[in-house]
């Protein structure tokens, strides 16, 4: 029994449908998946019903972005199998809404340098709960301005301390964000170390008890992160979970799902954890 545990759909910054992905999901050999949508449970329910009709388990999650201001560092924070998910929409809803402002700032500004239309970005943010850049560089694609979606337009555009139209997204507090998720009743899993070089958050919010999990098997890491991590987990008793972090044709990098997994020891502790709640 094995899962991927971090996956997107187009209701964010993947290019795969919900329908799509769990019959990919199947075909991998998964027994359960989990779409983790950024900021967003709008998947939640008809991700079950798919689910069911494909064959294959789905559990309940969301990516939660957030920062920690201590180090001056994004976070994002994986919640599985919220008991009470209305505690956590209020929070979800400023953050969509940051990321909407900005999105439609972003192309304004992409607008004075390229013939590009909104309508025409429109055909790949639509069903996402925002306008991601990777939709405004989808659209920069057809156009032929890049033959890719990541690459020197994209750092050109959007890289975030120098791009010519980068805007800016407000993100809550780490501690704020992790206080909602066992307000839900779910387990809280530090995403992905590596990333934003969270792995000093990751002592500290161990040590505090603050985490109920960590993200151990993710394609980003490096040599030696998988075992720093399980060496943390190990310690505090953390459940440890793997995903591919799949977002389809809007990866940086070649990466299948299922590429990075959840073993079935770990979900069953997770399973348990839910039980308890």
């Amino acid at each position: 029994m094995i899962g991927d545990l971090h996956c997107h759909s187009k209701l964010s910054d993947s290019s795969m449908g919900l329908e799509s992905l769990l019959f990919y999901a199947k075909r991998m050999g998964l027994d359960f998946i989990a779409v983790t949508d950024h900021d967003t449970l709008a998947g939640t329910t008809r991700a079950a019903v798919i689910g069911k009709r494909v064959g294959i388990g789905v559990i309940p999650g969301v990516e939660m972005s957030c920062v920690d201001n201590a180090r001056g560092k994004k976070v994002h924070m994986l919640c599985y199998l919220p008991q009470k998910p209305d505690r956590l929409e209020g929070m979800l809803g400023k953050v969509i809404a940051s990321r909407t402002k900005a999105g439609q700032k972003m192309v304004e500004k992409v607008m004075r340098y390229f013939p590009v239309t909104m309508d025409h970005i429109a055909k790949y943010y639509a069903p996402s709960k925002s306008i991601y850049k990777q939709h405004i560089m989808n659209a920069l694609f057809d156009l032929g301005y890049c033959d890719g979606i990541y690459g020197p337009l994209y750092d050109e555009l959007f890289n975030s301390k120098h791009g010519l139209c980068y805007e800016k997204v407000e993100y809550p507090d780490v501690f704020e964000t992790l206080d909602l998720i066992h307000q839900s009743g779910g387990c809280a899993v530090l995403a992905h170390p590596r990333v934003y070089d969270s792995f000093d958050l990751l002592d500290e919010l161990a040590e505090k008890g603050l985490i109920d999990g960590v993200e151990a098997s993710h394609p980003k890491n490096k040599p030696g992160d998988y075992e720093r991590i399980m060496e943390v987990a190990e310690q505090y008793h953390l459940i440890t979970t793997g995903g591919t972090d799949f977002h389809g044709m809007y990866n940086s990098r070649p990466n299948p799902l299922g590429t990075c997994v959840t073993s079935q020891e770990s979900l069953e502790r997770l399973f348990a954890f839910g039980e308890n709640k």
